[in-house]
């Protein structure tokens, strides 16, 4: 349970961090920033699930669509944030190609969306703990 905790009050910070930067009026700048605090906030988003997923369910996941899989299965996601999840990763494996504009441009413009799913799941999964 402690370590449930600790990985959920890194994701907290992390998803805070991330809010911040969506609220700014857009620049390259931004846009960068903003891609970064994803990068970090989508890495502790998952080993959120994966701990909450060991600790509550008892189910071991190694990789991110796993455990977004996993999560669906004891409705942490609905199937549609399954989906986006799944998506998001996708995004997140992209990121070391935001040198090209298009591609920085497309995940940054989905960065709110994929804010308000970690944050929607960070909160259920702190009422439980």
């Amino acid at each position: 349970m402690e370590k449930l905790r600790i990985v959920a009050e890194e994701a907290g910070r992390a998803l805070t961090t991330l809010k911040e930067i969506t609220e700014e009026p857009y620049s390259v700048i931004v846009r960068d920033a903003a891609i970064q605090r994803f990068e970090y906030s989508y890495e502790i988003f998952w080993k959120l699930i994966k701990e909450y997923l060991r600790e509550r369910e008892g189910i071991i996941c190694a990789s991110p669509k796993s455990c977004f899989r996993e999560a669906f299965k004891v409705k942490l996601f609905t199937e549609e944030e399954t989906v986006k999840a799944l998506e998001m990763t996708d995004d997140r494996n992209l990121t070391a190609h935001t040198y090209h504009e298009e591609v920085a441009m497309e995940i940054y413009q989905k960065i709110r969306g994929y804010y308000e799913l970690m944050d929607k799941v960070h909160r259920l999964i702190l009422k439980s703990i």
